[in-house]
């Protein structure tokens, strides 16, 4: 009986404590949001979420691990859309423009400042060692993608479907994070899928 009072109490602490770190999240994506991280203040993050300054960096040691956190989280949504679009029948270059889309979006809600950082840190030279391109599921679904094309016998024989997502990625972020015209963004996109498709597919 003891037992099972001190696993309910146990139980209930850890409930409380997600429940701590889901709110302080919340209110630091509203001030990163608002600011960038680097321009956030943690004080206005705990006020907001209702807890002490010592309790946000309990639960978080610094800014940047909250926004390792948000960048997972985004890239994880993400991933779940283009696996949905995935599922309905679709061809390479409609899959690449759903990509675009998909990132176009995330810049739309987080915000520029916001975005710019999540790239930073998406490319950053200090991840750590153990992070590679399968722990990215954006990368693992497309490179399926590409093999999943050469299976059909439509791909070049030399085409690595690796470098191939991996380029296309870093065009698709260099456009978004450099240039400020939709219209002149748009041209660039639309001919970055375009290019991307050509060095995969064979010409029949």
């Amino acid at each position: 009986m003891h037992t099972m009072t001190a696993q309910a109490r146990v139980t209930t602490r850890e409930v409380r404590r997600l429940q701590t770190r889901e709110r302080i999240l919340g209110a630091a994506f509203a001030e990163f949001t608002r600011s960038g991280m680097a321009g956030a203040d943690v004080n206005v993050i705990a006020a907001a979420a209702g807890v002490a300054h010592g309790t946000f960096f309990f639960h978080f040691p610094s800014k940047e691990h909250v926004l390792y956190e948000l960048e997972s989280r985004e890239e994880a949504r993400m991933a779940a859309d283009f696996e949905r679009f995935l599922e309905r029948a679709h061809h390479l270059p409609a899959a690449l423009t759903e990509i675009v889309d998909i990132i176009k979006g995330l810049e739309l809600s987080v915000g520029p400042i916001l975005f710019k950082e999540l790239l930073a840190l998406h490319f950053s030279p200090t991840r750590p060692e153990t992070d590679n391109w399968t722990d990215h599921p954006i990368i693992v679904l497309l490179v399926g993608e590409i093999e999943r094309v050469r299976g059909g016998g439509s791909v070049h024989p030399e085409v690595d479907a690796f470098y191939s997502a991996i380029f296309f990625l870093l065009g698709v972020y260099g456009v978004l994070s450099t240039t400020d015209s939709a219209d002149k963004r748009d041209t660039m996109l639309s001919k970055l899928v375009d290019t991307a498709v050509r060095g995969i597919i064979k010409e029949v």
